[in-house]
């Protein structure tokens, strides 16, 4: 597949911030932190960087805290300075989405990932239910239909809450009567790699959506993953050692970012 638009995208894993059970930094320093991330990312020819509260598990199923989005606003305003030509993404773990839309907002981020926008999974954090009526009115009301909205699909880390539907129907619910702007297909869990099967099969059926693979891309992928998907979102792969969480590694962010350009012919 060439794809001359096609998607970087990297992952900013935030430290435990404050309030979380293993915070040990401030709000101040954990911006530094994500500034830091965002000045490789760039640097690289990241085309858009996501903001993550990674660090900040076990996660709430839903609304988290005030002290957490005072504390992600502080970090995505620093990552704007940091970066101000990659496009920002805002990811409010586990699903909080107005959370995510809200902070977007304010501080000019052009999308949200939301794991579960319709629909309804079983996860660590219990029951997630997908709120895609109460998420568009939220951006309606914002004046922020720019900031689209990329929703996985058979999220990482979930199994469905009954019965399986077919993943063509996910897919269509997702992007018709969800109005998901960009699909996102994980693996199981984070770090690990999506079945190429499914992700074909996501391809066909989100029909003009952008589809992007969202865990466990790697150098030996890419040119697998090319001929199916629009784009890459990458985290654990720029970490030493694959392992996710922690700062960014530049040689790593670097020598990703070229094999991604040779693989999608940018």
């Amino acid at each position: 597949m060439t794809n001359r638009s096609a998607l970087l995208v990297g992952v900013i894993h935030l430290p435990p911030l404050s309030g979380s059970p293993r915070s040990s930094l401030s709000a101040t320093e954990a911006a530094r932190w994500a500034a830091s991330d965002a000045k490789i990312l760039a640097e690289a020819g990241y085309d858009a960087i996501i903001v993550e509260n990674f660090g900040d598990t076990p996660f709430f199923a839903g609304r988290v805290p005030p002290v957490t989005v005072a504390a992600m606003t502080a970090c995505a305003l620093a990552v704007r300075e940091a970066a101000p030509n990659a496009t920002l993404g805002i990811n409010v773990l586990r699903n909080d989405a107005e959370a995510a839309l809200s902070i977007a907002s304010c501080v000019g981020a052009r999308f949200v990932r939301v794991n579960v926008h319709t629909g309804a999974r079983v996860t660590d954090q219990g029951i997630v239910q997908g709120e895609a009526a109460s998420t568009l009115r939220l951006r309606k009301a914002l004046g922020a239909e720019d900031v689209a909205i990329w929703a996985d699909v058979d999220v990482k880390h979930s199994s469905p809450l009954g019965a399986p539907r077919p993943l063509v129907q996910e897919v269509e619910d997702l992007t018709k009567r969800g109005m998901a702007e960009v699909v996102l297909v994980t693996g199981e869990g984070t770090g690990k790699g999506v079945d190429v099967s499914k992700l074909a099969a996501v391809k066909k059926a989100a029909a003009s959506a952008p589809v992007l693979v969202a865990s466990g891309a790697t150098l030996d992928s890419l040119s697998t993953l090319a001929q199916h998907a629009d784009g890459v979102v990458v985290g654990s792969a720029l970490r030493l050692g694959g392992i996710p969480g922690g700062s960014i590694d530049a040689a790593l962010a670097r020598t990703f970012a070229t094999a991604f350009r040779t693989a999608f012919k940018r």
